[in-house]
C-alpha cells in the first residue's frame, strides 16, 4: 500500500513559492561562495537537507530553514514572515469602526 503523502501535499502556489524560496536560499549561499556541505556544518544538519531546502521542499521542517538562513547571515529575514498583513489590518480597522445611532428625541 503506498504510504499517505497528502501531509507534505501543498497547493500549486505554494509549492511554487517554496520553490523560489529554495532558490534564494541556493543564490545567496552562491553569491558567498560556500558550498552546500559548508552550509550543512555550519547549520548542523546534513548536506541532503540542505539540498532539499534549495529545491523547496515542503518537508523541511522551518527551524532547519532557520538555521540555514543563520548560517548564511540572513536571520533577519525571518522578520518579514507574516510582518506586512494588509488583509489582517483592514479587518481589524473595519472591526474598530463603531456605529453610531441616532439620538433618541423624546
Amino acid at each position: 500500500m503506498p504510504k499517505n503523502t497528502m501531509g507534505t501535499k501543498l497547493p500549486r502556489k505554494l509549492e511554487q513559492k517554496m520553490q523560489i524560496v529554495g532558490e534564494q536560499i541556493k543564490l545567496a549561499r552562491l553569491r558567498r561562495n560556500l558550498s552546500i556541505a559548508q552550509i550543512a556544518e555550519r547549520a548542523t544538519c546534513s548536506p541532503l537537507t540542505v539540498g532539499r531546502i534549495e529545491k523547496g521542499s515542503p518537508t523541511v521542517a522551518i527551524g532547519i530553514y532557520a538555521r540555514v538562513l543563520y548560517a548564511l547571515q540572513l536571520e533577519d529575514d525571518l522578520l518579514h514572515l507574516a510582518g506586512a498583513d494588509e488583509l489582517g489590518r483592514r479587518l481589524q480597522d473595519l472591526s474598530l469602526i463603531n456605529r453610531r445611532r441616532a439620538s433618541k428625541k423624546i
